[in-house]
């Protein structure tokens, strides 16, 4: 693999920007990777509905298909809304020579038959040509409707066990159609199961949720991820971008990818760091000063923050406790200046206002109520690349 996982993405495009290509870049890019697209089908659609859909012709695919191969590689695939039938098995047989070329490449095929508004995506000839996609893929993710349309089975289990009996593949069942606030999700292998349970959130924002879990998969089984880790991982993902979801349109509206960015990923992530402090209501008051979001209150004894970048900050309450500043918290702020300087005025105390440092950031240094030591501070591109950053 390279350095940066190459997805390449087979689907439709979503006018609205909640599901198909668009959930998937969004996805993909939030998780580090590099996005690749063979648009299939150009829709018409927002949050309410589909007006438009025209399926874009098969050679048209496969050249974009050909295009991203032949030059930059791929290291997953990523198969959504197909347009047609002859679509469908032209897409699978160029993906099996793909399997030739690169043998255990991961292929991941969410088959799309209906947008979350209820317009169809695949009429009945297509549907029966998504088995040459099942042949070819690694796994499948239908959720109950499509997996009941697949097979006309009505027992999901079954009806699972089928499709990988008949195609070779794994499926996920993906539970979200049922009733209740319970929720259950199973991976079906050849020779295993694997399930996850968890509460339903409370959202109508669910355009895109099954663009997005496969695009999540595909992007960590391209990384190493073996196939239940890398569902769970993202199943993560997207119980994160449901609680993001920014609330937009009058229907069915768009996940919020764009805000999931140190919940799921690979290798260590520093998203909390937690300080000491010996009065609880003095420390909230402080750092809700400062900026931060509170996130939990549990007084006397915890707090804990968020900040504009995800990452999250705590405070420990120990009345007892003798701290003794040995570490600095550095809080990056694009209007430095003008923000050390409206919470001067509302009586933070600075032990200095903003200055340039050699190591070229412009920090401004103050305390919280108990001595810790906190930077506010802007480096942009010196703090990772600085000009005396390490080669890799």
């Amino acid at each position: 693999m390279a350095s940066t996982a190459r997805i390449l993405i087979i689907a439709g495009s979503d006018s609205g920007g909640g599901a198909g290509i668009q959930a998937d870049i969004k996805t993909i890019t939030m998780l580090g990777g590099h996005a690749m697209t063979a648009v299939t089908a150009i829709t018409a659609q927002n949050t309410t509905g589909v007006t438009a859909v025209h399926p874009v012709p098969a050679e048209t695919i496969l050249a974009q298909i050909d295009a991203v191969i032949d030059d930059i590689g791929v290291d997953a695939v990523k198969i959504g809304m197909i347009g047609s039938a002859f679509a469908a098995t032209q897409v699978a047989a160029r993906l099996e020579r793909l399997k030739d070329e690169r043998p255990g490449i991961p292929i991941v095929f969410d088959p799309v038959m209906v947008a979350t508004s209820g317009a169809a995506l695949a009429d009945d000839a297509t549907v029966a040509a998504f088995g040459k996609l099942m042949d070819v893929a690694t796994i499948a993710t239908p959720n109950l409707p499509e997996l009941q349309r697949l097979t006309s089975e009505d027992d999901p289990v079954a009806a699972a066990l089928h499709l990988v009996g008949v195609h070779g593949c794994a499926v996920l069942i993906k539970g979200g159609h049922e009733e209740g606030d319970a929720l259950a999700d199973a991976l079906i292998e050849t020779d295993n199961m694997t399930s996850w349970q968890g509460q339903r959130i409370d959202t109508t924002s669910t355009h895109g949720t099954g663009c997005t879990l496969a695009s999540a998969i595909a992007l960590f089984l391209a990384e190493g991820s073996s196939l239940a880790d890398a569902v769970a991982r993202a199943r993560e993902f997207v119980r994160v971008a449901l609680y993001e979801a920014p609330g937009l349109g009058r229907g069915a509206g768009p996940m919020g990818q764009q805000r999931v960015r140190l919940d799921a990923g690979t290798g260590p992530r520093l998203n909390q760091v937690t300080v000491t402090g010996t009065d609880y209501q003095r420390s909230v008051e402080f750092y809700r000063k400062l900026g931060l979001k509170q996130i939990v209150d549990n007084p006397p004894d915890y707090a804990r923050f968020e900040t504009a970048g995800g990452a999250t900050f705590s405070v420990q309450i120990d009345p007892d406790e003798t701290i003794v500043a040995t570490t600095a918290v550095y809080l990056e702020c694009d209007d430095l200046d003008e923000r050390v300087e409206q919470l001067a005025r509302s009586g933070l105390a600075f032990e200095h206002g903003p200055r340039n440092q050699p190591w070229m950031w412009r920090e401004a240094r103050l305390r919280d109520p108990d001595g810790n030591i906190i930077f506010l501070y802007k480096a942009g591109e010196a703090r990772r690349f600085p000009p005396w950053r390490m080669q890799d």
